[in-house]
């Protein structure tokens, strides 16, 4: 067949078996030992990228909130509308500094 015509025959196959057989034991804890570092490596600069993409992301969301602010306020001054949830005060003690300087 045409198709398994790649110019080995099985002994060949079996030799090349045989022998990563006998070599894996060998081979694989060297390649594990030199490949921990690279892992440690590839691990560290994809959690530092993640930790980077957070700190963008929160940059980029706190930038955009503060100019919805500023354009939401803009219309208000524009239409002469107030906002309430702006002049009123954040905390029930500034409310009652509001009130006593009031009365």
């Amino acid at each position: 067949m045409a198709l398994f015509d790649n110019g080995f025959s099985v002994s060949t196959g079996l030799v090349i078996g045989i022998g990563a057989l006998i070599l894996a034991p060998v081979v694989v804890p060297v390649l594990a030992v030199a490949a921990k570092p690279l892992m440690k490596a590839g691990l560290k600069g994809g959690m530092l990228l993640y930790e980077k993409g957070q700190e963008m992301i929160a940059e980029a969301q706190e930038l955009f909130e503060d100019l919805a602010a500023e354009v939401k306020a803009e219309l208000y001054d524009a239409n002469g509308i107030v906002d309430a949830s702006v002049t009123s005060p954040a905390t029930p003690a500034a409310e009652a500094e509001v009130a006593a300087s009031a009365s």
